[in-house]
């Protein structure tokens, strides 16, 4: 779902958003498993136009679902963008595409809040990450003999004779 800005309204004055938007209206296309967007994007901003660009400030906030990378234990992590301002140029190669005089905002936002998801999420800097039971059952002797006798690849390689 689109946020339009209206240039011909803006030109007269700014303009201020309060809001939310869903994960679906939102479209982030994730294909981290470890990572969730199922709550709603808020936003607070004011959008002003500046000469040939619209300079868009504010903040926005998200919550996201995560399993930590170490432990697998699932964990919520806030994203809090505050202050968040953006230049949107409106000529060039990267103005936006104008329809019915009105520009979208949302890839802006879209894009700044993917930037500010973990790229590999963690539940806290102390975890330690799974934990290994020790096994009960201790190794027989012929076992751990077995495992010393067997040669490496680096004495295969003293076999060589070189001239």
């Amino acid at each position: 779902m689109p946020i339009p800005i209206n240039l011909h309204l803006l030109s007269e004055e700014d303009l201020h958003l309060v809001g939310e938007l869903t994960p679906q209206e939102i479209e982030f296309d994730l294909t981290d498993e470890m990572i969730r967007a199922d709550f709603p994007l808020n936003y607070d901003l004011t959008i002003s136009h500046s000469e040939e660009s619209i300079l868009i400030q504010g903040c926005f906030s998200l919550q996201l679902n995560c399993d930590c990378v170490r432990c697998l234990r699932s964990f919520r992590h806030q994203i809090d963008m505050d202050p968040w301002d953006v230049l949107v140029p409106l000529e060039g190669e990267d103005s936006p595409k104008i329809v019915d005089d009105c520009v979208d905002i949302l890839p802006y936002l879209r894009e700044d809040a993917l930037l500010a998801f973990p790229r590999h999420p963690v539940c806290s800097v102390e975890c330690k990450g799974l934990t290994v039971e020790p096994t009960t059952s201790e190794a027989t002797p012929a076992t751990s003999h077995q495992a010393e006798e067997k040669p490496s690849a680096w004495s295969e390689l003293d076999k060589l004779k070189f001239k």
